[in-house]
């Protein structure tokens, strides 16, 4: 395995003065880093402690001083290399399931899941899966999720709700955490109907909770989906099977929007911004509101702004 070559990790004021201290101990070389507290560099690799509270290191040296400095000296604790013999459950066969495309105007929504093991997580060591909204690239997630989607004994599904398919289901359902609910649902059982893929069966199945209720996925779960351990918690990206979902989603979405933009012949930007305001005026200029539904989520207030519509007043926001 490769050694780690960038750590990040939070310190308090305490642990921080101690860092400082003893790199100031070791002659390092103070360095100047906009936001930081304190900079520090050797031969082998940079030290950053930022204002918030966030460590950085980084270089080719990053794993030697984790191990020997910073979690001995400083952290007076001993993780790099344990995590799994810290805590096994990292290794469980489980589910993970994320989604993509919720907060752009522009695109469909896609909801991916994705069954490892603890075979699929070694060979992930060096891989790099993480949250997709920690990568910018749309190339490095497509190469990611090819790396996914290829991994023996990785077992993956994806439901694309395309734009026209999600303007009808939003005016049936009226709530977009309700047609998430439903999509996390079909995606679990789509990949529960291939459990004899699965060595060992997944003891779980994971999401995070986007909705104020539990309730709200739970009730949209499906036969298959019942039958196993279903758990819903904030930042679950942070789990390897529910990053390993984000990016399969983002690289659904990203595939989805490109198709759009080839069959319309014009750039869509991603999320709701300026850009993306200026780009829906350009579309129904060109191609008129009817071919709308076509590119875009009609419940966004954006739309009504491309069409010259009056916006309703805000109300206050719930998560429902």
């Amino acid at each position: 395995m490769k050694p780690l070559t960038i750590y990040t990790g939070k310190l308090t004021d305490e642990q921080a003065a101690s860092l400082k201290a003893a790199l100031v101990a070791r002659n390092w070389k103070t360095r100047e880093v906009a936001y930081a507290r304190f900079a520090f560099e050797s031969d082998k690799c940079n030290v950053v402690f930022y204002e918030s509270g966030k460590l950085v290191v980084q270089g080719k040296g990053t794993q030697e001083f984790v191990e020997f400095v910073l979690e001995p000296e400083i952290l007076k604790e001993v993780k790099l290399g344990y995590e799994t013999v810290l805590n096994p459950d990292l290794l469980l066969p489980r589910i993970g399931v994320d989604e993509s495309g919720k907060g752009d105007f522009f695109g469909p929504l896609c909801i991916a899941g994705v069954y490892i093991n603890e075979k699929v997580i070694n060979a992930w060591k060096e891989l790099g899966v993480r949250d997709s909204k920690n990568i910018s690239s749309d190339k490095k997630i497509a190469e990611l999720a090819d790396k996914i989607r290829k991994t023996p004994g990785c077992v993956t599904d994806s439901v694309v709700i395309g734009n026209e398919a999600y303007n009808r289901l939003y005016t049936k359902m009226k709530s977009v955490n309700t047609m998430l609910a439903w999509g996390h649902a079909r995606v679990i059982e789509n990949l529960l109907g291939k459990k004899h893929q699965m060595n060992p069966p997944p003891v779980k199945a994971m999401s995070d909770q986007f909705a104020a209720s539990k309730s709200v996925l739970e009730k949209a779960l499906m036969a298959f989906g019942r039958e196993i351990k279903f758990e819903q918690r904030h930042k679950a990206e942070e789990d390897l099977a529910v990053a390993a979902a984000s990016i399969l989603a983002r690289d659904e979405f990203v595939k989805g929007l490109a198709k759009l933009e080839k069959q319309f012949e014009m750039k869509l930007p991603k999320g709701a911004s300026a850009a993306v305001d200026k780009a829906a005026k350009e579309f129904v200029t060109k191609f008129g509101a009817g071919e709308f539904a076509k590119v875009s989520k009609l419940h966004f207030r954006t739309a009504l702004r491309a069409q010259g519509l009056p916006e309703p007043p805000k109300t206050e926001w719930r998560n429902r």
